[in-house]
């Protein structure tokens, strides 16, 4: 009886890793955005602590680490980065539990939940661009955006259209250097 007792309880995280883990996840998530930045890459590069903390204690603890990295980022670089914080916890949350639902047993496996990851947040983000920000926000995407428009997409369509193709590249390196680490 002792044993299906202790098989029942949760398994707890010790607080040290925690207390290492999230602020050094911040920390990455937001060089990697200064360094996307900079470079003006096609990409985000700011998940990849997210996906490093979701993957290791936990869906909720990577989703700590993505709400915080906006909240951080929005104050230090760019308020246009807080209302994107939900993406970046949609993003923990799915690699989190992915991996803990067995998407992560295999490299194809691993690659369909670097794919599944960028859906879920483009699901998340494309309102946030079209509602409160009108389609753009000044990131490279807002090209390909206004390209889809000028072949005759509606909004809504050229911002997904936009959004999906720079998550799946970002979300696919953020994965796979998540593995990395």
């Amino acid at each position: 009886m002792a044993t299906s007792a202790q098989s029942l309880r949760s398994y707890r995280i010790p607080t040290n890793y925690v207390i290492a883990l999230v602020p050094a996840a911040v920390a990455l998530n937001i060089v990697g955005s200064y360094i996307n930045d900079a470079l003006k890459l096609p990409t985000f590069l700011d998940m990849i602590g997210t996906a490093v903390v979701a993957i290791t204690i936990g869906p909720w603890w990577g989703a700590l680490a993505g709400a915080l990295t906006n909240t951080v980022n929005g104050f230090i670089s760019s308020p246009i980065s807080l209302p994107f914080a939900v993406v970046n916890v949609i993003g923990a949350l799915v690699w989190g539990y992915g991996v803990r639902w067995g998407l992560a047993k295999s490299l194809p496996l691993y690659f369909l939940l670097a794919c599944l990851v960028a859906l879920a947040c483009t699901l998340m983000a494309v309102p946030i661009y079209v509602f409160l920000f009108g389609g753009a926000t000044g990131h490279f995407s807002d090209m390909m955006t206004a390209a889809f428009v000028g072949m005759g997409q509606n909004l809504i369509t050229s911002v997904f259209s936009a959004n999906i193709i720079v998550s799946l590249a970002d979300k696919i390196i953020a994965s796979f250097v998540a593995l990395a680490i």
